[in-house]
């Protein structure tokens, strides 16, 4: 019969939101694609936690604003319980400061909450792929950053631990952050030297910058 019938695994998403119209209003999005699945919910930052050990989900869609603790908070304890996860703050607020926070917490994207349905799934699907997706109206200078990334032939992850080490983060503590191995680290630092043509990592931070990455 061919492999046409043949089950698709979805990936598994769980959403935190403490409003109830949110986490329903994303599940019955996402139920347009056979590809997605939303694993469970939760209304706080510790019950997303608890229930995130648990399920581990692929992806986590998590509210910028929680009644029981900051998102960056959250996202270092996600990131403790579940590495492996990739994480997008969902916002109805363009909090500059909030979301950049976020991102140096390790999410690995933000998308605000009046985003189109297929813009949605196309957004989690690209992070799902290992893409770092910002919506344009939260930080403008996302893009110009993306382009910046293309010309230097850094990859995602190189970028990622080169910016870690930017703010002053050794191996080890970049190694916790990210969830690798220290060699793989130490791998993607010297990578990323070399692409750089950069002697060390305070000479590729230099240059980094002035490419207008950091």
């Amino acid at each position: 019969m061919g492999t046409a019938g043949a089950a698709v695994t979805p990936a598994t998403v769980f959403v935190v939101d403490d409003h109830p119209v949110v986490r329903d209003g994303v599940t019955l999005l996402l139920r347009s694609d056979p590809c997605l699945q939303v694993a469970g919910s939760a209304e706080s930052g510790r019950a997303a936690i608890q229930r995130v050990a648990q399920l581990r989900p692929d992806l986590i869609l998590l509210d910028l604003r929680l009644p029981d603790m900051l998102a960056p908070e959250v996202i270092a304890e996600l990131r403790h319980v579940h590495p492996t996860a990739r994480i997008v703050v969902f916002t109805a607020h363009g909090d500059h400061q909030g979301v950049l926070a976020a991102l140096d917490s390790g999410a690995h994207g933000c998308l605000l909450k009046d985003v189109a349905g297929t813009d949605l799934v196309a957004a989690l699907r690209r992070v799902l792929r290992g893409e770092r997706v910002v919506d344009p109206r939260i930080l403008p200078d996302e893009g110009q950053r993306s382009d910046a990334l293309a010309r230097s032939g850094l990859t995602r992850r190189e970028y990622e631990v080169l910016r870690l080490a930017a703010q002053g983060q050794t191996n080890p503590e970049i190694a916790e952050s990210t969830g690798l191995a220290r060699n793989t680290v130490k791998t993607y630092l010297q990578s990323a030297l070399h692409k750089l043509g950069a002697r060390n990592r305070v000479e590729a931070i230099g240059k980094a910058s002035e490419a207008g990455l950091l």
